[in-house]
Formats: structure tokens, C-alpha cells, sequence
């Protein structure tokens, strides 16, 4: 066993995520140096595996670790600097804290250890400070840790001070805890605005301010933390504490639904939580929103809840569930409390469980609202002074042939409310209304049932236009349902008795119109135009538009589309012009989606007409139609480079959807959302966007769509930062794509080698250049090839190994050989660019000769090339090569 072997070993650990397969390495690198017999080397992986510990939630081992250090330093000093060891008395102080069977006593010892440590080394008080105003504030009270928090915010910083992002985000949680919001936020505004900062900001801070923001109606910053701060923390589980706190805050904003989704997310983590308080703090968090679910009407929801050891994954009762949190989160609580010999946290935890909304709905995404409804454009009738039971029956049907349903329902409603004993004919008027209503909630039997009892009322009253009306209309509703064998018969005879005997010619039209659909769906198409064609002209406008709004139907389902546009541009025209705004919405919209996506730059233009009326007049009542039209015209806008509005047509689609349940077209909404905000640099959107999209699509089986959007997701988690999560969502994707498209595997391959580069994980990097060069090699492009084997060995050389980054770039230099051969120019290109990195890893090597030959090589060929930038870098790279190698004492050869 070798040192090197340990080094190594705990050079791959870092290029992991924090967790369990991290630890497990960083215990074998110890492992590894305590069988090469090396104390100091040991000693140092040591502090390296109580950070590995805590930060992976496994604080009880980080203590261990930390008294074993502390003890082989004081046995033997010169093992290592002291300043690691310093700085590991602060989480460990704090962190006993969390633990309520070790005593208090034990917990005051090691903080007065700290500080005649700390004194005795000349060290500042400041972290001391800090640790006693959070030990006591745990203890008694943020009252009682005012002189603590005054000594720690007044005294000056020291190199064992928490860094300029975290000490700030403390000091917010202890101002918060004293009420004292705007002082909280106005000391995070500089970490926020970017000027400080650390790997654990600005999430840490942000959900510490999370309720100041509430409190003090900053409710957009609040969703804004919520959302970001929990991205960084829902994959660590050492950030259980943090997402107690996001729990507590959907319960407290009116998104319960969004709570529900990240309690069964992370009920699981509560077996095995970090620290008894984080799991406190996570079950009374859980237990509130499990009773505002139940104070909202969903109290008997079932929640997810794993496996774990003999319990088996099962569904709970809410109820149940936020028993069993109540009752751990109290004897918890309880036990620190006895611990303590102050109430203080049994205090917190009931606060937490009896605590109030602070918002009553905050959206969390533009389009978790309600969609925007327009001011309805028929003015309601006042009905409250109307009396009449037939003056109401006439604005009702009115009302119902316009298309304007919910004024037909308020004008049925106040018939119920002032009519006494109804005639056989107004019995049927109601029953007529009934059906309508029956219709419109999806619950067709109903439908057909009113109806057929309003034609017998309409016999009873001996008004057989009507009777023969309703039955046209039931029977139509038998045919759409699958019926049509009673249906149809029906149908034909009422018309045939209206068409001869009826006086009202716009129930005559709709029941023509209603059996030529009939003759449409069962494919007799002829036979329905044929019937369309031999309607009289209608006198009104708007019953023209009905005739060739019927007509578009039919021809339609025929696929008939060159004679379909036409008969919708009538359709639209006669809506236009008989005022009828309700029927216009759709009718406008079939034409404007038609004509979107046409060519002719005379369509394009009255598209966008169209899709505007569309959204103008679409009633409330069908949101579904509002939300089509505002996503088809986003889809435009976005096409057309307007990704800023764009965006806004999308977010309206994406709420109209959703409201109505269309949860299928909401993920379609949602990916070209996606792109609207990547292309408008709103980045955490695209990436929240993607990831309510992607299990949709995967539910649908829509593999195309799904893949899409996992390169969108990609994109905006590299934009956004979260380079090892784009970096794996980049491989995820080239794995996908290796068979079938293996150029477009290694391009993602080769996304993903450069974000793992950018992150020092040069090791893990250099495999997806080699993977890229494979499927660049199966994808019969040896540019990619060489170019990926190229960019594998400097990575190899990065990680570590510079002998191995060398026999990789012989890999590239002998896959030049599959180069074109007519294409001189860029052979000497490729063979440059591998001359220039050959001579970095050679200098790495100390080969200061064969390394300066290279870079000779190099700036010739780039000179030839006229390229003077990547020459003038190799004239400098063989300078700084000839420099070091006079540092050296070798002489040229």
C-alpha cells in the first residue's frame, strides 16, 4: 500500500456529490494510508472524512472523527496545521446540540475547550461568540442570546471566522428568530447580490429569510428563495433541516399541494435524518401541513411513505401520518427539553404545529395562478327584479343560442327561485336547461335523460315544435355517445317533422345541422353536405355562420382541408357579423391555427388576427379554448424570434391547461415555455419548467418529447450553474442516443466532458471524452475522434497522471492517420493543436527538450496557418517551457 494509492483514491472521492459513495472512498483513502503506515498523511484524511461525515448526514461519525483528531494532535502536534482542527470545533459544538442524549454538560465542556484553545493560539473569539449565541439560543431562547449575538456581531473576523456567506446567513436566522425581519434581510443583501458567497450560498441564507420575506409582504422574493433554495438542497440529505423549513413554508403560503409533493418526496430521509433535531423539526413541519391539507378539504389524502427496515412501503392517511409526526416531533422535543432543563424547544415545536397561514395563496411559478380570464364579453343581465317565469325562459335560451352558457344557467337559476307551479311547457324549458347543464359538467346520460323527459313534457303541453326539438337534441347526444343505431332514426325524424312543419327556422337549421354530423361521424359525407347545401339561406348573420361551422366539421373528419378553409373563413364572417362572440372564439381559432401553418406571408398575419380574437372572445367557461389559442400563438411568437412575449402567451396556455385538467397539452406548453426562457436568460424557470414537463411526457410514453425536454433541462442547468446536474443529465442523454444517432451522442458527450473539466473532476471527464471519441469513431467522424482523444489526455494528465495523459495523446496522434487526405488544411490544424497540448503534458513531465520541440512544432504550423493567436500561445508556451527548464539546470540538447 502506497500513499500515492491514498492520494489517488481520495482525488476520485471529490469529483462525487457529497453522500455515500463519497464517504465510502474517503474511508478507503484512510484506509489506504494507515496501511502505508503514515500518521501525518492519515491524520489529514481524517479532517477530510469529518467534513466527508457532515456533510453527508452522518453527524454522529463526524464527532468520532473529530476526538480522534483532536486527541492525535494533542499526542502529537506537528501531525499537521492546526486551523483544520480549529475550525472542525464549530460544527462540532453546534452539531452536539442536536443530539439529545448527549448531555449539555459535555456539550459546555467542549465549547469552553474551544475557547481556551483558541486563546491559547492567539486566535480571535469571534466563531466562539457565534457558537455560544447559537448553543444558548438552543437552550433558552433568542431573548437570552442577545449579549452572545452583540459580543460575536461586534468582534472582528478571524481566519477561523465562518466564511463572509455563512456567517451573515447565522446571524439572519438568530434576527429572524427575534422578529427583527428587515435587519435580517438587509444583512443577507450583499451575499444575495452576489458580492460574497460559498458552496452552502446562497441557499443557506435564502431559506433562512424565507418567513421574514412573508411577514414583510416581499411575497415574490419569497418564491423566488423557496424555489431556489430548494433546488440546491433536495438531493442532501444533510439539508433535511432546510427542507423542514420549505415544508413549513408551502404550509404557510397557500401551497399545500406543492408541500404534499415534497413531503412524500423526502418522507423517507426521516428514517434516517440526519441529527434528532433535524428530524424533529421535519416531522412538526410535516404534521402542520398535513393539517392544512385537512382544514383546506383534503384531509383524506394517503401519503407515499417507503420502506424501511421491517416496515413495508404503504400508502397512510394523512390523518394518521400527522398523528404519528405530532407524536414524534413532541416526545422529541420533550427529550431536549429534559436535556436542556428549559422548555424552550417543546415551546417551538407546539408554535410550529398550532402555526397559521402567512399568505393565503402565493403563486410559485407565473403559471401556478388561475388564467388570466378577459372581462366577459357579454354583459350579464340583472335578473334580480325579473319576475317573469317565460320572460326568463326566452334570456335563457337566448343566452344558450348564442353559445353564452353560464348567463343561460343564472337565468335558469332565477327561474327556480320565483316560479311556483310550472306549466307542461315550462316544464319543459326547464328540463331543456337541465340537459344543457347536464352536458356541459360531461355527464351525457344525464343529457339524454332530461331531454327526452322535456320532449314528453312538451307532448303533455301539446307544443310538438318543441317536443320534436328536444328530441333532436337527445338523440344527437345517443349518436356521439355510440349509439347511433337508436340515435340516428330518432334524429332523421325529428328534422324530417321540423324541416316540413316548423316555424322557427333556427331550430330547424339545428337540427339539420345536427344530423348532417351524424351523417359525418358515421363517413356518409356526402350525404351531409348534400343536406347542409339544401338549408335555405339563413336570414341571420350569425345562422350562417352555424351552416358553415357545420359544413367545417364535416369536412373535416373527411380530411377534405382544401375546402375546409373556406367554409371556416364563412364560418368566422358570419360569427363576425352576427355579434355571436362566443361561437366567433372557436371558430376563430380553428382558422387561426389553419392559417398559422401556412407559408404565405398573407395567412401568417391574419393568423395572428385570429388567435387574438380567439383569446378576446372566449367565454369563461371554456378556459381550455383560451389556453389552445394562447399556446399556438406563443408558438409563433417564439418562431419569430419574440421569445419575451412568447413567453407570456405560454404562461397563460400553461395556466389555462392546467386549470382544466389538460395536463398532456400543459407539458406541450411547457416545453416551448422551456425554450421561451432559456432564450430570455430566465434560467431557474426553464429548469423548473423542464422538470414539471419531463414526467409528463414519460407517463404519455411520448419518447420524443421527452428527450427534447432533457436537453432542454441540459441546457438550462448549465446555464443555471448546476453543472454537475447538466453534465449528468448530458451523459443520461448520449446514452439515449448512442445507437440510433452516435454523432449526437458524442456531442453531448463532449458538453458533458467540458462541464466536468470546469469543475476539476478531470478524472471522471476524461471517460466522457473517450466515450466521445467512440461514438464519434461509430459515427464515421474521425475529426471528433481526434479531437475528443485529444481533450481525454490533457484531462488524464489534470487528474493526476501525467504519463497516462501522455499515452492517451498517442491515441490522438494516431487516429490523425484516418483524417481526410484532400483536406491539408485541417490535418495541419488537428496535428498543431495535439503538438501544443503534447507539450504542455511533456513540460508536466519535466521533458523540457521533447516538450519545447513540440511547441516549436506547434507555432510553425499555426504560423503557416495564419493563425496568429494560437501561434503567438505557442511562442509563449515553448518561452515558459525553455524558462522552466533553466530552473531546472538542464541544458538543451
Amino acid at each position: 500500500m502506497t500513499v500515492e494509492q491514498a492520494y489517488e483514491v481520495l482525488s476520485r472521492a471529490g469529483e462525487l456529490p457529497y453522500g455515500q459513495a463519497r464517504t465510502i472512498m474517503v474511508e478507503e483513502a484512510l484506509r489506504l494510508a494507515e496501511a502505508a503506515a503514515d500518521e501525518r498523511v492519515a491524520y489529514r484524511i481524517r479532517t477530510y472524512l469529518r467534513t466527508e461525515y457532515a456533510q453527508s448526514g452522518e453527524r454522529a461519525k463526524a464527532f468520532a472523527v473529530f476526538v480522534r483528531c483532536l486527541s492525535d494532535y494533542d499526542r502529537n502536534p506537528d501531525l499537521g496545521e492546526e486551523h483544520q482542527l480549529f475550525w472542525g470545533f464549530k460544527g462540532t459544538v453546534t452539531g452536539l446540540t442536536r443530539f439529545p442524549e448527549i448531555p449539555l454538560d459535555r456539550t459546555l465542556a467542549v465549547l469552553d475547550d474551544m475557547e481556551r484553545r483558541y486563546r491559547l493560539a492567539g486566535e480571535g473569539l469571534q466563531p466562539v461568540y457565534m457558537c455560544r449565541s447559537v448553543v444558548t439560543q438552543h437552550v433558552h431562547g433568542p431573548e437570552a442570546a442577545e449579549e452572545w449575538y452583540t459580543r460575536w456581531h461586534a468582534a472582528p473576523r478571524t481566519r477561523l471566522s465562518d466564511c463572509e456567506g455563512c456567517d451573515p446567513s447565522t446571524k439572519v436566522a438568530y434576527l429572524a428568530a427575534r422578529g427583527r425581519d428587515e435587519d435580517a434581510i438587509a444583512l443577507a443583501e450583499p451575499l444575495l447580490r452576489g458580492e460574497l458567497g460559498c458552496d452552502e450560498q446562497p441557499h443557506t441564507i435564502l431559506t433562512e429569510l424565507l418567513f421574514s420575506y412573508l411577514r414583510t409582504g416581499r411575497l415574490e422574493a419569497a418564491a423566488d428563495a423557496h424555489r431556489r433554495a430548494y433546488r440546491a438542497q433536495r438531493d442532501r440529505l444533510a439539508e433535511l433541516w432546510g427542507i423542514a423549513v420549505h415544508l413549513e413554508f408551502c404550509a404557510r403560503s397557500g401551497n399545500e399541494a406543492r408541500g404534499l409533493e415534497l413531503l412524500e418526496r423526502h418522507l423517507g430521509w426521516l428514517d434516517r435524518a440526519p441529527t434528532p433535531y433535524d428530524r424533529m423539526r421535519f416531522a412538526a413541519a410535516g404534521a402542520l401541513l398535513l393539517r392544512r391539507l385537512a382544514e383546506i378539504g383534503h384531509g383524506n389524502v394517503t401519503v407515499r411513505r417507503p420502506a424501511h427496515g421491517d416496515r413495508p412501503a404503504a400508502e397512510v392517511p394523512a390523518a394518521d401520518l400527522r398523528a404519528e409526526l405530532t407524536r414524534e416531533a413532541l416526545d422529541l422535543a420533550a427529550r431536549f427539553d429534559a436535556r436542556n432543563g428549559t422548555p424552550e424547544q417543546g415551546r417551538l415545536v407546539r408554535e410550529l404545529l398550532d402555526a397559521e397561514p402567512l399568505a393565503d395563496h402565493l403563486p410559485l411559478t407565473p403559471y401556478a395562478r388561475r388564467a388570466t380570464t378577459p372581462p366577459a364579453p357579454v354583459p350579464q343581465d340583472d335578473l334580480e327584479s325579473v319576475d317573469d317565469v317565460d320572460r326568463l325562459f326566452d334570456l335563457a335560451e337566448e343566452h344558450w343560442r348564442l353559445g353564452e352558457f353560464p348567463a343561460a344557467l343564472v337565468a335558469w337559476r332565477r327561474v327556480d327561485a320565483v316560479a311556483g307551479e310550472l306549466s307542461p311547457v315550462q316544464r319543459g324549458r326547464r328540463l331543456d336547461g337541465e340537459g344543457l347543464e347536464r352536458l356541459l359538467s360531461g355527464d351525457p346520460p344525464g343529457a339524454i335523460d332530461r331531454w327526452r323527459r322535456a320532449a314528453e313534457a312538451y307532448t303533455r303541453g301539446g307544443d310538438e315544435e318543441s317536443a320534436r326539438s328536444a328530441t333532436s337534441r337527445y338523440a344527437a347526444v345517443l349518436c356521439q355517445t355510440g349509439q347511433a343505431e337508436a340515435g340516428l332514426p330518432l334524429l332523421e325524424s325529428a328534422f324530417a317533422w321540423l324541416d316540413a312543419h316548423g316555424t322557427d327556422p333556427q331550430r330547424v337549421l339545428a337540427a339539420r345541422t345536427r344530423v348532417a354530423a351524424a351523417y359525418g361521424e358515421a363517413g356518409r359525407t356526402e350525404e351531409a353536405l348534400g343536406l347542409l347545401d339544401g338549408a335555405p339561406t339563413p336570414a341571420e348573420p350569425g345562422d350562417l355562420g352555424e351552416l358553415e361551422m357545420a359544413r367545417a366539421r364535416v369536412l373535416g373528419a373527411a380530411g377534405r382541408d382544401a375546402e375546409l378553409t373556406p367554409a371556416l373563413r364563412r364560418a368566422v364572417d358570419g360569427y363576425r357579423r352576427g355579434g355571436r362572440r362566443a361561437v366567433l372564439a372557436e371558430a376563430a381559432f380553428l382558422l387561426g391555427r389553419r392559417l398559422a401553418a401556412s407559408d404565405a406571408e398573407e395567412d401568417a398575419a391574419e393568423a395572428d388576427a385570429l388567435l387574438t380574437e380567439a383569446i378576446t372572445n372566449a367565454p369563461a367557461d371554456l378556459p381550455a379554448l383560451r389556453a389552445a389559442a394562447y399556446a399556438v400563438r406563443g408558438g409563433r411568437l417564439l418562431a419569430r424570434g419574440d421569445a419575451g412575449q412568447a413567453a407570456e402567451d405560454l404562461i397563460e396556455a400553461v395556466a389555462g391547461f392546467t386549470a382544466e385538467g389538460s395536463h398532456h397539452q400543459a407539458a406541450y406548453a411547457r416545453q416551448d415555455l422551456c425554450v421561451a426562457y432559456l432564450e430570455t436568460g430566465r434560467y431557474l424557470e426553464a429548469a423548473e419548467t423542464a422538470e414539471e414537463a419531463l414526467p409528463m411526457f414519460e407517463a404519455h410514453g411520448d419518447a420524443d418529447a421527452a428527450r427534447r425536454t432533457r436537453y432542454l433541462l441540459g441546457n438550462a442547468q448549465r446555464d443555471l450553474g448546476e453543472v454537475d446536474a447538466a453534465a449528468d443529465t448530458f451523459t443520461r442523454l448520449a446514452a439515449d442516443e448512442r445507437a440510433e444517432q452516435p454523432a449526437v451522442a458524442a456531442r453531448l458527450l463532449v458538453q458533458a466532458g467540458d462541464l466536468l473539466s470546469r469543475l476539476d473532476k478531470d478524472a471522471t471527464a476524461a471517460e466522457r471524452f473517450a466515450a466521445a471519441a467512440e461514438a464519434s469513431t461509430a459515427a464515421g467522424d474521425p475529426y471528433g475522434t481526434v479531437q475528443a482523444l485529444r481533450r481525454q489526455a490533457l484531462c488524464v494528465m489534470w487528474s493526476g497522471s501525467a504519463e497516462g495523459g501522455l499515452t492517451a495523446m498517442a491515441g490522438a496522434r494516431a487516429a490523425l492517420t484516418d483524417l481526410p487526405g484532400d483536406e491539408p488544411a485541417a490535418l495541419a490544424w488537428e496535428t498543431a493543436l495535439i503538438d501544443f497540448d503534447e507539450a504542455r503534458i511533456l513540460g508536466a513531465l519535466e521533458r523540457f527538450d521533447d516538450a519545447v520541440a513540440a511547441a516549436d512544432r506547434a507555432a510553425a504550423a499555426f504560423a503557416d496557418l495564419d493563425q496568429k493567436d494560437p501561434a503567438e500561445a505557442a511562442e509563449k508556451l515553448r518561452a515558459d517551457l525553455i524558462a522552466a527548464r533553466s530552473t531546472t539546470g538542464d541544458t538543451p540538447q
